[in-house]
């Protein structure tokens, strides 16, 4: 038995809660997994894991044995890091939450010179319910555009964003320019949903007040999914609120107008893991490269780009 891989393929599974998503990470099957962790249960000489058909928790050796595995698997990566000749390179998998929307405008063009730099690394692009479910959900990191509340979660800002209100020019001369934020009322809108609700929409309030203003929009059509809301846009189906990323080519070309620019709100775009563990070297070496590469894209920095624009 390979003990460094039973006690990766141990952390995973308690971390995840479930068999089955860790052997759809490795591409095995689910008794592969449970065969690894009877195999360590039997080299240690005593439970780890109590299962049953619905879950699995931890037995007290095994609390014992994952604070001291995460240590080792830890330990064991910093010393082949920094020991031998010069630098050995991160390797192995990262599995990364990301909007499709995200990756496939900003973030794909962007892997080529990671993958020169790193060779022996290797991503793979998945879309996980929310960042605080990232490990249930088996991702090693989640690229969030906004602020997290939740405190089990490290965040690492590589870049910012402003949150836009967008239109076509069509829908601008087909229904005039909102003036105040009362105005959107009478204007089609694209809400978006979460959960099954209409998510509000929020506005920097300035320094009257340190709560966003807000508004619910209402319109025929209405989506969950970031893709669909740009196309809805450029349908001329209504204004919508989105991340400026997701509308970058149209705003430069001028297809797209941004509305009530005074009420912008401006969101960091965060890489997402964990709390309470050394982030491993290849997601380190991944969250390094998206700072060094994003702080290199005026579009990411509105508060530089703004600066530049008044010199």
């Amino acid at each position: 038995m390979d003990r460094f891989a039973a006690m990766e393929i141990f952390i995973r599974v308690v971390d995840s809660g479930s068999f089955s998503s860790v052997a759809r990470e490795r591409g095995v099957g689910q008794p592969a997994v449970s065969k690894q962790i009877s195999a360590l249960e039997a080299e240690l000489g005593t439970e780890l894991l109590h299962r049953n058909t619905r879950s699995i928790a931890l037995t007290e050796a095994g609390r014992d044995f994952y604070q001291a595995a995460q240590r080792i698997l830890e330990d064991f990566e910093s010393a082949t890091s920094h020991i031998g000749r010069g630098q050995t390179a991160p390797r192995g998998l990262i599995r990364v939450s990301v909007q499709a929307s995200f990756a496939r405008l900003h973030l794909i063009t962007k892997l080529a010179a990671f993958f020169e730099r790193y060779p022996e690394i290797a991503i793979e692009f998945g879309c996980s319910d929310s960042p605080s479910t990232l490990i249930e959900d088996g991702f090693d990191l989640a690229l969030h555009s906004g602020h997290l509340p939740d405190s089990g979660l490290v965040a690492r800002r590589f870049a910012q964003t402003r949150i836009v209100l967008v239109a076509t020019p069509q829908i601008v001369m087909r229904h005039g320019i909102p003036k105040t934020l009362d105005d959107l009322r009478a204007f089609p809108a694209i809400p978006r949903i979460e959960s099954g609700a209409v998510r509000p929409w929020d506005f920097d309030a300035g320094r009257s007040s340190s709560e966003p203003l807000r508004v619910v929009p209402n319109g025929v059509f209405r989506t969950g999914d970031y893709e669909q809301l740009r196309m809805g846009v450029l349908e001329h189906l209504g204004i919508a609120q989105a991340p400026a990323w997701l509308f970058a080519a149209e705003l430069r070309e001028g297809t797209v107008l941004r509305l009530l620019t005074s009420y912008e709100r401006t969101v960091p775009i965060s890489a997402v893991r964990p709390a309470g563990r050394r982030a491993p070297a290849r997601v380190r070496a991944l969250t390094d490269y998206l700072e060094e590469t994003f702080a290199l894209c005026t579009q990411f920095n509105p508060a530089t780009a703004e600066l530049a624009a008044a010199d």
